[in-house]
């Protein structure tokens, strides 16, 4: 009788002490995954792309004109008085100005939208880890980058994405 008492606390025993070591056990996520994978992180990232795209096309289509207006300057560059030559220079050297600027604010625009939008998904990020941590009862998760090799059964990547997806559709910029 006291053999099984003792055989039954030894398996209790282990059996805790498999739980417990189990949790000890960081898990993994790819962080980088989950922003560009996950509903939202595709959707900002599909109108970041479109903007960025929209705005170079336009600025090529400003380029294109000051290259053209240039060559019809150069052209004219015997016809024009001194003066009005170099009117049109200091113009064409104000336009190109302009056009920098409006690349480099295009840039910078674009730019503090991605950063917004990382950040707002990652606010909307830790929630979830940390209630999936508590449910799992996990504690550490690591980033994927961070490792050098792991066994696949601890990547939580798959179900971090999957609730992110539940939780938010998609990010407002302003």
């Amino acid at each position: 009788m006291k053999k099984n008492i003792f055989v039954f606390f030894i398996i209790i025993s282990f059996l805790f002490l498999n739980f417990s070591v189990k949790a000890d056990i960081p898990h993994f996520l790819d962080f980088k995954y989950v922003l560009n994978n996950s509903d939202a992180g595709k959707k900002a990232q599909n109108f970041l792309q479109n903007k960025l795209t929209k705005g170079l096309e336009n600025l090529k289509k400003k380029e294109k004109e000051i290259q053209d207006n240039e060559k019809k300057i150069i052209q004219q560059k015997k016809v024009l008085s001194t003066e009005d030559y170099k009117k049109r220079v200091n113009e064409l050297r104000s336009s190109v100005s302009k056009l920098q600027k409006e690349r480099n604010n295009l840039l910078e625009t674009v730019s503090k939208q991605r950063t917004s939008a990382r950040n707002e998904l990652l606010k909307a990020l830790n929630p979830i880890i940390k209630d999936y941590m508590n449910e799992k009862k996990i504690r550490m998760v690591i980033d994927k980058k961070s490792l050098l090799l792991a066994d696949q059964n601890l990547d939580i990547t798959k179900e971090i994405t999957s609730r992110l997806n539940k939780k938010l559709k998609s990010i407002k910029f302003k």
